[in-house]
Parts: structure tokens; sequence; C-alpha cells
């Protein structure tokens, strides 16, 4: 007879510390990126909102409105990391095609980076725009990214069990903005 255990839920950060993060990867953002050349790239559906987070920290710090945020939707996983495209999906972005995104600093922002394929993907569509200076921002990098990509801007570094989750729980999307580990029991 196999038994399998409840997952357990751990909340490994909470809203005052993610802002917190989030107020550091401003920072870091402001110090590497002329921010009044900047757009942001907010990768749908976690990553968009918290470009929107970083944006308001980023008018804070300028003084000024933040940098223009565009949406980009992008989907291989979903959120129990099982494969919903072989292939990476993303939505074209016809606002995105009609800029002439050369002379811009964009910035694409996620909220986890596992394998790659998702930030890779983006990466790649903008610079077929004609995008040359690219550069990532995540939330959480889970350090096991399997393309030859890596995040610019990390808020958080984690190692986890590969059969463990990281949940970023990103208000409209969840009613509180945290981190979870899912950590699925052992089956006997």
């Amino acid at each position: 007879m196999t038994l399998a255990t409840t997952p357990e839920r751990y909340c490994l950060y909470d809203s005052d510390e993610l802002d917190a993060i989030i107020a550091a990867m401003a920072h870091n953002v402001s110090a590497r990126l002329p921010v009044h050349e900047c757009m942001l790239v907010g990768i749908l559906r976690r990553g968009e909102p918290l470009a929107r987070m970083l944006r308001q920290h980023l008018a804070a710090l300028t003084g000024q409105d933040g940098p223009p945020l565009h949406a980009l939707k992008v989907k291989r996983y979903a959120d129990d990391l099982s494969l919903l495209h072989a292939g990476t999906a993303l939505t074209e972005n016809p606002e995105l095609a009609s800029m002439d995104l050369a002379s811009m600093h964009l910035l694409v922002v996620d909220d986890v980076l596992y394998e790659g394929h998702s930030l890779l993907r983006t990466c790649a569509y903008l610079a077929s725009l004609g995008a040359r200076q690219i550069h990532t921002a995540v939330l959480v990098d889970r350090c096991v990214q399997k393309q030859p990509i890596r995040a610019d801007i990390v808020g958080i570094s984690l190692q986890v069990a590969p059969g463990d989750i990281v949940e970023c729980h990103v208000p409209p999307y969840e009613p509180d903005f945290r981190i979870e580990l899912v950590r699925h029991g052992q089956t006997r």
C-alpha cells in the first residue's frame, strides 16, 4: 500500500520582509542602470505586479515617475512546476513591437528563476525586436537554471530540494505578499 503524506508549507518571507527586499532591489537597479532611460517588462503573471512594486520604489528613490512598465505573457510551467508547454509559450506584445527598444535599458522582471526557460525566451524575443541592453531581475533565484541565462538583480537566492516548490504569493493573485516553501511528503 502506498501512502502519501500531506505537503508541508513554510512561510519563508512575509510582506514586510519582502517589501524591504524589493526596496533593496530598487537600490541595486538605480545603482546599475540609468533609471530615466529604463523600461520595465514584467512577465505575467507574478512578474508584472512585482515590476509595479519595483517601479514604486524606484519612483521614491529618484523623486520622479518610475520607468514605464509593459507586461509580457510567457508560460512554461504551472505553479506546481508541472510542464505546461514543451516550448516556452510567449504571447507577443504589439506595444513593445512598435517601440524603438534599441536606445533603452530594458529590465525584465519575474518572480522565480527556476530552469531559465521563460527568462531566456523573453530576452530572445526582446532582442528580436531590436533591444540591445536587456537586464533581468527576479525576486527568487533557485540557483538551478539549465539555460544560459542568469538574473542580474536577485532579491533572494534559495537552494532547496529539487522536489520542493517555491511559491511566490503576489497580490492581486493572492491576498498576502509572501514566499512559501511547499515540501511534498514522502510516499511510503
